[in-house]
C-alpha cells in the first residue's frame, strides 16, 4: 500500500517487534478504514462494527457496551497471573476534513485526534499477545472507548463495569495517544501529573436592560461582564500559586439583546477551568464565583453561577510510571524517550482510570514527513507507519508487567 504520507522506516526491536512489523499493512488498512468511517459521541455503530470484525477468531471474551458503542475484550493467557488493562479510544470530533487524503472522511467528522490509530494500534496488540497466549502469564483487558471527546466515555465504560470484567481487577493500565506535532517515533510521558483536569464555570449576569440612549435610567450588565473577564484573569495571576497554576478562558459571551438601540438585559459567559491539582481546582471552584458575584453586586447586578466539573487530573502512577520508562528505554532506546519537564493542560478521559487503577499514559510522535501538525485541526494529518510502534509498545507493557506480577 502506498501511504501519501512520507514513509518513515519503523525502528528495529527485540520482543514483539517483528510480529508486529509483519502486521503494518493489515494495521494501516485497518486505521484509514476506521478514519474514513468516523463517527463522534458515544453512539459509534459503524466503528464498533469494523472492531468487532477485526476481534473475531481470536478467542476473546468480548462483551459490547449498554447504552454506548463500547467493546471490552478479555484474553485469558495459558499461565496464572494478574490483569493489566489497555485502552484505545474510538470517537472523532465534529470538525470537516481538509486534508486532502485519499481515504479522507468526507461526513463532516474527522479524526483530527489520532483515534483511529489508536484503535488500529489495540488491534495490534490483542493480535500479538493472542499469538502467544499460550506463554501470556496473565489476563489482558482491553477497552476500546467512546466518547473520550468531551462525554467522559471512560467514566461511562467504568459504572459499567469494565474494571471487573475479568473477574479480578487490572492491577496496571496503559494507554498511548498520537501526537501530529511530536517527531515520530518519540515516546514521552512522565511521572505524575501528566494532563491537566477540564471544569467549566457557565455564568449569568442579570442586569435591567433599557434603551441605548438613555443607559443612565437602567443597569446595563456588558461593561460589568467585561470587568468580570478582566477579573478571571486576574484572579489566576494573583489567588492562585505559581508553581500551581491554573488555566481559565472566558470561551462563550453573548448578551439576550438582538437590537444595536437596546440595552442587554442579561450577559451569558462560560469559563474553561485547567488545573494541575484538586487543592488548585478546589480553589478555583470555591474562590472564583464569591469574587465574581461581588464584582457583580457593586456595579448593580446579579450574578447566577454552575460549575461544571468534567475530566480529572490525569495522573501517571510513579511507580508504574519509572517502570513505564524502562520498558521504553529498552525497547527504543534513551534518546528516544523523553522525560516531560511539565504537564500539558489538555486533558484526557483515561484519567477516570487511572484515578482506579496505577498506571500511565505516553505519547507517541506521528508527525508526518511534510512537518508537524496540530491536534484538532481540519489539517491534522498522522504519520501511519507508527503502528507497529504503537503495537509493540503496547504488548510490551502489559506482557511485562504481568511478568513482573
Amino acid at each position: 500500500m502506498t501511504s501519501p504520507i512520507e514513509e518513515t522506516t519503523a525502528p528495529t526491536m527485540e520482543g514483539f517487534a517483528d510480529a508486529a512489523e509483519a502486521l503494518r499493512e493489515s494495521l494501516i488498512a485497518i486505521r484509514r478504514e476506521l478514519h474514513s468511517e468516523v463517527e463522534i459521541g458515544l453512539d459509534l455503530p459503524r466503528t464498533q462494527g469494523i472492531l468487532l470484525r477485526e476481534l473475531e477468531g481470536l478467542g476473546l471474551e468480548v462483551a459490547r457496551g449498554d447504552g454506548l458503542s463500547s467493546i471490552t475484550a478479555v484474553l485469558r493467557g495459558g499461565r496464572p497471573g494478574q490483569v493489566v488493562l489497555l485502552r484505545g479510544d474510538m470517537d472523532g470530533l465534529p470538525i470537516a476534513e481538509a486534508t486532502g487524503l485519499p481515504f479522507a472522511a468526507t461526513s463532516g467528522a474527522m479524526h483530527a485526534c489520532g483515534h483511529d490509530l489508536h484503535m488500529a494500534g489495540l488491534i495490534g496488540a490483542v493480535r500479538l499477545l493472542a499469538a502467544r497466549r499460550d506463554e501470556l502469564p496473565g489476563t489482558v483487558v482491553f477497552m476500546f472507548q467512546p466518547g473520550e471527546e468531551g462525554q467522559a466515555g471512560g467514566r461511562i465504560m467504568i459504572e459499567d463495569g469494565i474494571l471487573d470484567a475479568a473477574g479480578d481487577r487490572p492491577v496496571a493500565a496503559y494507554a498511548l495517544h498520537v501526537d501530529s506535532a511530536t517527531p515520530f517515533g518519540q515516546l514521552v510521558t512522565r511521572e505524575g501529573a501528566m494532563m491537566a483536569s477540564a471544569s467549566a464555570l457557565r455564568m449569568t449576569l442579570h442586569g435591567t436592560g433599557g434603551h441605548a440612549a438613555f443607559p443612565q435610567l437602567g443597569i446595563d450588565p456588558v461593561p460589568v461582564a467585561a470587568q468580570l473577564i478582566l477579573a478571571v484573569q486576574t484572579f489566576a495571576a494573583r489567588r492562585l500559586p505559581a508553581t500551581d497554576q491554573a488555566v481559565i478562558s472566558i470561551t462563550r459571551l453573548s448578551s439576550d439583546s438582538e437590537a444595536s438601540n437596546v440595552l442587554a438585559a442579561s450577559v451569558f459567559l462560560e469559563a474553561n477551568i485547567r488545573t494541575l491539582s484538586m487543592t488548585t481546582l478546589d480553589t478555583v471552584r470555591e474562590e472564583l464565583p464569591v469574587l465574581l458575584s461581588g464584582i457583580a453586586e457593586a456595579n448593580g447586578c446579579r450574578l447566577e453561577t454552575e460549575f461544571i466539573a468534567s475530566y480529572p487530573v490525569t495522573y501517571n502512577d510513579p511507580a508504574e510510571t519509572r517502570e513505564v520508562l524502562s520498558v521504553l528505554d529498552d525497547l527504543v532506546g534513551v534518546e528516544r524517550v523523553t522525560r516531560l519537564a511539565a504537564p500539558s493542560m489538555a486533558s484526557e478521559d483515561f484519567s477516570y482510570v487511572l484515578q482506579e487503577v496505577p498506571g500511565a499514559l505516553v505519547f507517541v510522535g506521528a508527525a508526518p514527513g511534510s512537518g508537524p501538525m496540530p491536534l484538532h485541526s481540519e489539517h491534522a494529518v498522522f504519520d501511519d507507519a507508527v503502528l507497529p510502534l504503537q503495537a509493540t509498545v503496547l504488548a510490551e507493557l502489559a506482557w511485562r508487567r504481568l511478568a513482573r506480577g
